[in-house]
Order: structure tokens, then sequence, then C-alpha cells
């Protein structure tokens, strides 16, 4: 048995095909097939079901699918183990962050982190929390900032700060110089741009509405937080945003919604049992210093 039998094995369970296996692998589909074949004849036991439409594991293969998949994991994390130099001259860490952190924290923090290590390249992705945790499980992933809550198993959880959100608008909106507080229930009336559903922020945000009896108009659904502040400062529509992000647009307007909005913990995120790089050991303490971020 070789190490390309469980990549082989792997890549036909996520393609659900040998032929679409074999092109991501850039090998061929009969040399692909032979090989699965010699790996269920070491094991005495059919790993796959080759009579649907679609090839799937079968439950002896589901069950061998989930070692193989760790054992990958751990000569991964090993091969790291071996190129990390303590020092911080050399290494990789990959980082990924919801949408919120992204557009006021990430900046910052590995601004700082690049000016004190130039030799460490930094991978940077925004995911949803769903995605971020599947890719932390996947070891695809060192670290994820994200928020507290039910986290996926064998995850670790680390809180920073407490972030708070709030109504926004721009100058076109008639509530730009609104003083008073603005009771939930008259958000009925009012269109918003908001982050779309697989988003926790917005999951977030609809509980806070659903709790008060509020069904705003939402007008506009957007992947990103730039595309939002740019919608909002361009029309009539409000959206909501943390606070650390009005601050730094001042032609963004803060109205506070009675009962305000709760807030929640941003959380750094990491697979308990993974190999932890010097590199994600100096980000780590950078990023949970006192006030590395947030309020």
């Amino acid at each position: 048995m070789e190490l390309r039998h469980l990549r082989y094995l792997l890549a036909v369970a996520e393609h659900a095909s040998f032929t679409r296996a074999a092109e991501a692998l850039r090998v061929s589909q009969p040399t692909l097939s032979q090989q699965i074949k010699q790996l269920e004849r070491q094991l005495g036991v059919q790993l796959l079901d080759r009579t649907g439409r679609t090839v799937r594991l079968t439950d002896a293969g589901q069950s061998y699918a989930h070692y193989a998949r760790l054992a990958l994991q751990d000569l991964a994390a090993a091969e790291r183990s071996v190129l990390d130099v303590q020092d911080l001259t050399r290494g990789t860490l990959r980082l990924a962050a919801t949408p919120t952190p992204t557009a006021y924290l990430i900046g910052p923090l590995t601004a700082e982190f690049h000016l004190r290590y130039p030799e460490i390249t930094l991978e940077i992705q925004e995911l949803t929390q769903d995605q971020l945790e599947s890719a932390l499980l996947d070891d695809r992933l060192d670290l994820g900032i994200a928020f507290s809550g039910e986290h996926l198993p064998q995850l670790a959880a680390q809180p920073l700060f407490s972030e708070t959100l709030g109504l926004v608008v721009g100058a076109a909106h008639p509530y730009a110089r609104r003083r008073d507080p603005l009771p939930v229930a008259d958000l009925h009336s009012h269109r918003l741009a908001l982050l779309s559903p697989d988003f926790a922020t917005r999951r977030h945000i609809d509980r806070y509405f659903a709790e008060h009896g509020c069904r705003p108009q939402v007008s506009v659904e957007a992947n990103t937080i730039t595309a939002l502040t740019e919608l909002v400062r361009r029309t009539a529509l409000a959206t909501v945003l943390p606070e650390a992000i009005t601050r730094e647009h001042p032609d963004l307007h803060p109205v506070r919604l009675d009962p305000a909005l709760p807030a929640r913990t941003v959380t750094l995120l990491r697979r308990d049992t993974a190999y932890q790089s010097a590199a994600a050991r100096a980000f780590t303490a950078l990023a949970t210093r006192p006030a590395a971020g947030g309020e």
C-alpha cells in the first residue's frame, strides 16, 4: 500500500466519478481504476460501489476513507513541522476570516504580522463561517477568525473581543441626521442591503429581527462588506455593520436602534489536534493581545 492509493480513493469519493477524479489527479482513468482495485485486493473488501450513475463509497469504504483522510492530514502536518523554522525566517500561515472581521481586523493584524515576520508567506481567504470551520477540519487552514457559538467538533475556540453591530445609512437616507433611537419596529417600512443568508452575520441579524417581530424588506443581498458599504453610500438603502467599520467611513451615518443589536464575540479558531507552526503561534499571540482589535 502506498500513499497514492489513499489519495486516489479520496479523490474518487470526492468527485463521485473515476473520470473527474482522474482529471483532477492528472492520471489516466485506467491507471486510477487499476490502483483502486489493487487497494481493494490488499484490504480484501470492496471500497467503492460502481453500480449506480455515480461512484460512491461502500460502508467499508466510508470507514476506511475516514481514517485515510486523517492519516494524510497527519502526514501533511509532519511535513510542515519538518519545514517549520522556529525563528520565523521561513514558513507559511494559512488564514481565513468571515466578512466582517475581514473588513476591519484582518488588514491591521496581517500588516503588523508581515512587518514583524516578512519572510512568512501569508495565504488569506474570506469564507463563510461554515466554510471556514470545514477548511480547518480538512487541514486546509491553520487559523480562522469567526464568531463564538456552536462549532464543529475538534475545533478549539479562543475569544478575542466583543463586536458591536448597528444600523448604518448614507447621506441620502432620511435618517442620516437622526439622533433619537429608532424603534426596531419602524424598520418594517425601510429597505435594507444585507449579507446573504449563508453568512453568520446575516443569521445573527435575522434572529434579532425575528425576536422583535420585525420583517424589513431586504432589497439587496451581497457576499462582501465592500459591496454593502458602497451601496449604502450611494443610495437610500440601510445596512447593518460593525461599529468598527462605520467609524472608518465618515460618509456612513450610524442610527441607534431600540433595542440595540446584541454584541457577539469574535473568536480565533483552530483544529485542536493540529500541529501549530511557529507562524501560527506567533499570529495567535498577536491576535490575542489586549486591545488587538474591536471594542
